[in-house]
């Protein structure tokens, strides 16, 4: 497996064009994440140029968090378009399990078979049609919960599901991987796991989605455990963590990634 380090630096080399269609409350804060690490975020969501624009990205995130028709179309618009240009893409099932609506257009997104699927142990539980504990968009279930859960997903799409929680969790259907990093200040700020999808969607762009979305879950929680360090709250971080995507390097990631492989 490449080590996490590699990951970062290819990204960063790259500085993939990644286009991200999310909620309105993750935008800002997901672009300058996004910035910060070292990619180029792009937020086209407009059902009219999705399509086009997922052939000129590099990499395609898709959120489903303030859903309207027009922009469930964009979304399975743009996935489409992905996979015909042979273009990665990204699905975050916000709060999969909360209505029926969303039910049925994470169904339509899930059968263009995403390269990855990151979301909270409840939304990947929903995902795969079985009994969540979720409250809105946060997890009731702990990660360990939704092992099989992301498993059968990630079998039945081919690709890749990143649990994330306290202990993340990453599997193609074969290989697992724990990561470690991370700190209890990240969901004190919004929008933060929604931001970690465009980071992962930057990682994936031309590298093994696995191996990438490891990479990405570890620089990102490492990120957020420096960016604690003298915080006084959620506040004070969410400044420090943008720099901490910044300033960490490969050096700093390959000796701080807490990372378990089964």
């Amino acid at each position: 497996m490449q080590t996490p380090d590699r990951s970062l630096d290819q990204m960063r080399d790259t500085a993939p064009l990644v286009q991200n269609i999310t909620n309105f409350v993750a935008m800002n804060v997901m672009a300058n994440a996004m910035l910060a690490a070292g990619a180029s975020p792009a937020m086209v969501h407009a059902r009219e140029e999705a399509a086009e624009f997922a052939g000129l990205a590099i990499a395609l995130t898709v959120n489903i968090g303030t859903l309207s028709p027009d922009w469930a179309g964009a979304m399975t618009d743009a996935a489409a378009a992905a996979n015909d240009h042979g273009k990665p893409w990204v699905l975050d099932p916000v709060a999969v399990g909360a209505t029926t609506y969303r039910q049925t257009v994470a169904a339509q997104l899930l059968a263009l078979n995403p390269t990855v699927i990151r979301g909270n142990a409840s939304e990947i539980i929903a995902l795969a049609g079985k009994d969540a504990s979720g409250k809105g968009v946060d997890a009731g279930d702990a990660v360990s919960v939704a092992t099989d859960a992301a498993a059968v997903l990630a079998r039945r799409t081919g690709g890749v599901v990143a649990v994330t929680g306290q202990t993340d969790l990453v599997t193609d259907g074969t290989r697992f991987a724990e990561v470690q990093n991370g700190h209890p200040l990240m969901p004190r700020v919004t929008a933060l796991g929604c931001s970690l999808t465009g980071i992962v969607g930057a990682f994936v762009a031309g590298q093994d989605p696995f191996e990438a979305t490891v990479a990405a879950l570890a620089f990102y929680g490492l990120a957020g455990e420096r960016a604690a360090n003298g915080a006084k709250g959620p506040g004070s971080f969410q400044v420090a963590f943008l720099d901490a995507l910044y300033t960490l390097d490969g050096h700093d990631l390959a000796r701080g990634a807490r990372i378990v492989l089964s």
